[in-house]
Formats: C-alpha cells, sequence, structure tokens
C-alpha cells in the first residue's frame, strides 16, 4: 500500500472556521445545495435558520416521545383495570368496578405517560444523535476546541461520497472559510 492511499485512509475531513454566524449561515446553505450529506456546523450559540439552511427536516424524536407516552398511558389503564376491575374488584362505598371508574386512575395514568416519555426522550435521543461516544477526531483539533467560545466552525467528513481531497478544500476557501484545517483519525 502506498504512502497517499495510507493517508486517504487516516483523513476523517476538513474543519473549516468562519469570521461570524452570518458567513457560517451562507456557507451552509452552499454546501446543502452542492449536496453534501456527511457535514456539520458548530457554534458558539444556536443560530436562528440555521437548520433551514443546513437542510434538516423535521426530528423523529416528536414521534418516539409521543410512542412513549401512547406506551406509558396504555400500560398504566391496562395495569389498573386488570388488577382493580377484573383481578381484584375493589368496591369503595358502593362505586362500580367497570369503565366509570376511569377518574381515579388518571393519576397514576398520568405519571406513567411522563415517565415513559421521558424514558423515550433520553433513550431515542442517545440512539438519534449516536450518543455516548467517547472519542471523536475532531476532539483532538485545537480549531475545535474554540467553537463553545468564539469560533464558528463547519466540518465535511471525508465519507461523504461527495468529498475529494483537493476539490471540498478549494469550496471551503470559496465560501468564505478563514481557516480550513485537516482532520485525521
Amino acid at each position: 500500500m502506498s504512502t497517499s492511499d495510507h493517508s486517504k485512509k487516516e483523513l476523517f475531513g476538513y474543519l473549516a472556521q468562519f469570521e461570524d454566524a452570518t458567513a457560517l449561515y451562507h456557507a451552509a446553505e452552499k454546501v446543502r445545495d452542492k449536496k453534501f450529506r456527511r457535514w456539520d456546523v458548530h457554534t458558539p450559540f444556536p443560530v436562528h435558520g440555521m437548520d433551514h439552511a443546513m437542510g434538516l427536516g423535521k426530528s423523529w424524536l416528536s414521534v418516539l416521545v409521543l410512542v412513549g407516552g401512547v406506551c406509558g398511558s396504555l400500560t398504566a389503564l391496562g395495569l389498573q383495570f386488570f388488577t382493580q376491575v377484573s383481578l381484584y374488584p375493589t368496591v369503595v362505598q358502593d362505586k362500580p368496578t367497570n369503565l366509570f371508574t376511569i377518574p381515579a386512575f388518571f393519576p397514576v395514568t398520568f405519571e406513567l405517560t411522563i415517565l415513559f416519555a421521558a424514558f423515550a426522550t433520553v433513550l431515542g435521543l442517545f440512539t438519534i444523535i449516536m450518543l455516548p461516544r467517547w472519542n471523536h477526531p475532531l476532539f483532538n483539533s485545537p480549531l475545535f476546541s474554540k467553537f463553545s467560545n468564539d469560533a464558528f466552525l463547519l466540518h465535511i467528513e471525508a465519507r461523504d461520497p461527495k468529498f475529494h481531497h483537493e476539490k471540498t478544500r478549494e469550496f471551503l476557501s470559496e465560501v468564505g472559510a478563514a481557516r480550513i484545517e485537516e482532520i485525521n483519525y
């Protein structure tokens, strides 16, 4: 294996720094229009409209939370009906032991709905953003350590189908990158 083949396998991608949030926003639009798929932006604060500039759709997390909440409600109602209505009917002050006792089941149903929705949120979020990840090639970059303070960064991964070593670097320069750093594994 030649040295150039070896270096291509170790390349993670490029990390580009931009002067401000506006420059990063416009660069994100251009990267989106160029049809890159494996890229992301990093900013010290949320930038309004960045998800639109990146071409991101609605997150699946809300669907997972809804499913978790519905499962919690059905679990609570099923458990309470099974135990209080069919298995051990509890007659208190001549109240019925059937569907009309549902108001008594509201507190437990509410609590389990919230609990299951919270579990679905945490597990779904970890799955969607692929956590926990203890190490990432970007963590080794001195430039990346500045993003939480004052840097506006965009990275494009080498495994992107549109990535080309020289052309991608030139493209990042064209869209206004003030500094471009090569990131290796």
